[in-house]
């Protein structure tokens, strides 16, 4: 999975886009996550890259300054924790470093680490401008603000398919990873709305499995 740039042409905040000139990294592992906030982002006017790893943000890292980070405490290669904690030592530091989690008992500890708010997903409209604007300078921020629209992004269902089958072939492996499977459902879950999905994460690989095979036996239920 690569980056996704969605490249705006306002260059100074209004009230209907107040993140417009905004440029974000978002290190995130899954899809539909990803595209939920593809589509704030897109909302809100920022710019958005996406790296699905630690080694893929330290790539980004390494030869682009975004104003703003989004950081999944829970990633393939690690924890967002030692991201978070290295880019609230830099200098200059970033404007705005923002974790994404699925677990309200993380708070502590990505605050701890550096992080200016913490998020919970999955993200809503309001929650994700609030958390930036609440930390960028003067000079980025909007006139005015306009309320907030009450329809949130929708999932996307080619992005949860693709999430799902992710989480499926990671369970076939010997030895599976599980425990980054469970953190990974459970938060792919939290974000579709699928309670079910997201307690099958809890009770073992052979129930998830079978949860996840089940979903995508019906795609037209995804």
């Amino acid at each position: 999975m690569g980056s996704l740039d969605d490249l705006l042409p306002l260059a100074t905040p209004t009230a209907d886009q107040p993140l417009a000139g905004l440029t974000l990294l978002l290190v995130e592992d899954s899809r539909l996550a990803s595209e939920g906030m593809r589509l704030l982002c897109r909302r809100s006017g920022a710019r958005l890259r996406r790296a699905d790893s630690l080694a893929a943000a330290e790539r980004h890292l390494r030869g682009y300054r975004p104003d703003a980070a989004m950081v999944d405490l829970h990633l393939p290669d690690g924890s967002g924790l030692d991201l978070l904690a290295r880019l609230a030592a830099a200098r200059p530091r970033l404007d705005v470093l923002v974790a994404l989690t699925g677990d309200p008992d993380s708070a502590d500890a990505a605050l701890a680490a550096g992080a200016d708010a913490v998020l919970l997903k999955p993200l809503g409209l309001a929650a994700f401008q609030s958390a930036l604007l609440a930390h960028l300078p003067a000079h980025r921020q909007p006139p005015a603000r306009r309320p907030v629209p009450a329809a949130e992004p929708s999932p996307d269902p080619r992005a949860l398919r693709e999430d799902l089958e992710h989480a499926a072939a990671l369970l076939g492996q010997d030895p599976a990873p599980f425990d980054y499977v469970r953190r990974f459902v459970t938060g792919v879950a939290r974000s579709a709305g699928d309670r079910a999905l997201a307690q099958a994460a809890h009770l073992g690989a052979r129930p998830l499995a079978q949860a996840l095979h089940d979903r995508l036996s019906r795609p037209a239920a995804l």
